[in-house]
């Protein structure tokens, strides 16, 4: 205790090593240290990039559905299969939308991905769910994402 203050010295902590320098002298060049590679990406940020992912292209695919998006916007994110599936889908829903019935003109009107959960099923493949609110109802989308050469790859895609 201080006598003039009246209060307690904690134990400073340890200052932290100064690396030592020392002087070299001559013309050598001095030697270059190879950079630090970044760590390895960890479960959590992996998990939390398949969610990104996910919320983008499901998103983007109701997006194509509501016909306000390409679905050529999607092709490097899609497998070919599941490109193909979702235009055929959008083009039944443009037809229906021009029908006779009031409520089909409604259909994915102000789309927003509420919650989206990604669950690992090996290194390299992912399984993740979105739940999607529109103006009038509210849907379940499912997605399967495996590890390409490049990139994520969405392998199936199921809109509910």
């Amino acid at each position: 205790m201080n006598a003039v203050t009246g209060i307690r010295s904690a134990a400073a902590p340890p200052a932290p090593h100064a690396p030592t320098l020392r002087v070299v002298s001559g013309t050598a060049t001095p030697a270059v240290h190879a950079a630090a590679a970044p760590p390895p990406l960890r479960v959590v940020d992996e998990a939390r990039e398949i969610c990104a992912i996910s919320r983008s292209t499901v998103q983007a695919a109701i997006e194509v559905l509501a016909g306000t998006r390409p679905a050529q916007q999607l092709s490097r994110r899609l497998d070919p299969r599941c490109l193909a599936a979702l235009q055929h889908r959008a083009a039944l829903t443009r037809r229906v939308a021009s029908g006779s019935s009031p409520t089909a003109g409604r259909l994915h009107r102000n789309p927003s991905v509420r919650s989206v959960r990604a669950c690992r099923v090996s290194d390299d493949v992912y399984e993740a769910s979105a739940v999607v609110v529109e103006e009038s109802r509210v849907r379940a989308v499912a997605l399967r994402l495996e590890r390409g050469t490049a990139a994520w790859r969405v392998t199936v895609l199921e809109i509910g």
